[in-house]
Formats: structure tokens, sequence, C-alpha cells
């Protein structure tokens, strides 16, 4: 009889079973803050960033009362942290979506959901959801021709399969060309499909992906795909024991959704729209206010982080304006 765990399968079916599948990766009582640290852990300054963005949205569709769907929620961190810094008269109705069971003592206004709600008025927000779609990997053999990288679950060995067709040829040629030996990519079709489909439930406002990200003319020759758990970065091996991540060509995704204009930015500078600036205080606080000062000099290093180039700061953010008045 074949053990299970050594047969040989395409990264998306093994990325599917090990992350959620009945006892897969993002099932696990700690959720993913236990193995790797998101903005939203990072600071408060994000969440506050998100409630401003929030805020902007109600304004334009002149509301005081918005929906917040929280794609890919964790535990509810990002939604607890917004609720928290809501201006006062706004009123939100949160949705979390997430795969697995709703965490005890979360906020009992937050909705725990398996899918988006439809036809939502407001924003939908995905921090770091669509690095975690599983998706084919690709390779150029040794005459450059695209293979299917197949996957043995027990340990990540590798090896080349048939060659790329259909659908998925016809991603890689408009998307992620692989023409020398060796050059390997992520088949982002399952990730397009994916957004369009969330950024599809919103009927009015705004549709939000946050992620690592890489557009055409700059892929990654050699793919992303790696692991992590306990907050280092591992070898990818789909036996459920680690996050399995790969970036996101998020240039792709925003063509999945033509009816709608897209933006394509840095966090950087999306959170230094949202007041998020990371400038230190003045010395001179220090004499006159030295709590407030520390304070200060404190928020100031978080919001540096978050903006940092080299990390955080270069976060792509995907933005998906519907039934909203075009900006620029």
């Amino acid at each position: 009889m074949t053990d299970v765990t050594d047969e040989w399968r395409g990264w998306r079916e093994a990325v599917q079973a090990a992350l959620y599948g009945d006892e897969g990766f993002y099932r696990r009582p700690e959720g993913p803050a236990g193995h790797f640290r998101t903005s939203v852990h990072a600071s408060p300054l994000f969440a506050a960033a998100v409630a401003r963005l929030l805020a902007g949205i109600a304004r334009e569709l002149d509301t005081g009362t918005i929906a917040l769907v929280d794609v890919g929620a964790g535990r509810g961190e990002l939604l607890t942290g917004v609720l928290a810094a809501l201006p006062e008269g706004l009123e939100v109705v949160p949705y979390a979506v997430e795969v697995a069971a709703r965490p005890p003592g979360l906020d009992p206004r937050i909705e725990w959901c398996a899918e988006p709600p439809a036809g939502i008025t407001g924003l939908l927000f995905a921090n770091e959801w669509l690095d975690n779609v599983p998706a084919e990997v690709a390779e150029a053999d040794a005459d450059g021709v695209p293979r299917y990288v197949r996957v043995r679950t027990s340990d990540g060995a590798e090896r080349l399969g048939d060659p790329v067709a259909g659908a998925d040829a016809a991603w890689l040629e408009r998307w992620w060309p692989l023409s020398e030996p060796g050059e390997r990519a992520e088949i982002g079709r399952p990730r397009d499909a994916a957004w369009a489909r969330a950024a599809g439930c919103v009927a009015a406002g705004l549709a939000v992906a946050v992620d690592y990200a890489h557009v055409r003319g700059a892929r990654p020759p050699f793919g992303t795909l790696t692991g992590f758990r306990g907050g280092r970065e591992v070898r990818p091996v789909p036996d459920g024991s680690r996050d399995l991540t790969a970036h996101v060509a998020l240039d792709a995704c925003a063509a999945a959704v033509p009816y709608a204009r897209a933006e394509l930015t840095d966090q950087r500078t999306m959170l230094r729209r949202l007041g998020v600036g990371g400038d230190r205080p003045p010395l001179s606080l220090a004499a006159t206010d030295p709590a407030g000062y520390l304070s200060a000099l404190a928020a100031a290093g978080e919001a540096a982080e978050l903006t940092a180039r080299g990390g955080l700061g270069d976060f792509g953010w995907l933005l998906h304006r519907v039934g909203l008045p075009d900006h620029g």
C-alpha cells in the first residue's frame, strides 16, 4: 500500500492540504501570530490607519453605518484594533472571514464567517491573504520548457512533471514568462480568481489587498515559495507543520477585476497618506513633557517599522474603488 505522505503531487494541491486541511496549519489554535509577524501585530498604528481609511469611505458614501470585511482574519486582531480606533459616531458592521473556528473572547460584534458576505457597502480588506492562496509552481526544464513542479509531502523533495498547458500556460505567457533553464514561477491564476471573487462582494466602497508582491518586469527569477515556523523562515515542506507562502503578482490580480479602477502602490506610500509618518518628535518635547515625548518616540519607532524600505513598507497595496468617484 502506498504511503500517502510520500506521494508526489502539485504544489497547489499540497499547500491546500497542508494549510487548510482538517488538521492544517491555519486551523491550529495559536493562529498565524504564533509563527510570523504581520503589520497588524507590529503596531496598533496599522489598525488605526485602516480605521481612518474606513471613515474616509463612509464620508464618500455619506453614511454613518459601514461594513468592514477582513479576509484572512487570523484570530480577529485587525478587526479588534480597528473597532478600538473608530471615530465617534461611525457604526461599523465587522466580518471576519477565516477557515479556523471563532476564537474565544472575541468581540461579539464581529461576525465570524467562512466566505465574504455579498453586496457589502464599505471596505473589504485582505492583509497577507493572497500569498497563502495555493498556486502551482512551474520550472523551466533543460530545454526551457515550463513544467509543473511536483513535491513530496513528507520532506519537500521536488521533481519536474508534465509541461504546463492550457490556461496555466496562457497565464505564464502573459504574466510571468519562463525561458531559461531553472527559472521558476508561481502560477497566480488561483489568486486572480480568489481576488476577483472577494472584490466582487463589494457593491459600493473599496476592496484592498495588502501583500508581498511583484509586478511584470521585476519578477523574481526563481520564484518566492518559502515556509515560516516559530518566527523563522524555513524550507517549504507541505506537511502541515509550517506556513507556506509565495509573493503575489498583484498586477495580474488587478487585471482580474476589470470593472473597477485599480491603484497599485506600496505600504510606505499608503500609510503616509493615512497619517502614519514615522517622524521623530522634537527633542524639546522631552523637557516640557517627558512622558509625552517617550510615547511619541515609541509611536515614531512603530511607524518607521511599518513604512521601512526593505521591510514592511515594501508591501504591495492593491486598491479597487467600486461605486465611488474616481480620484485623480
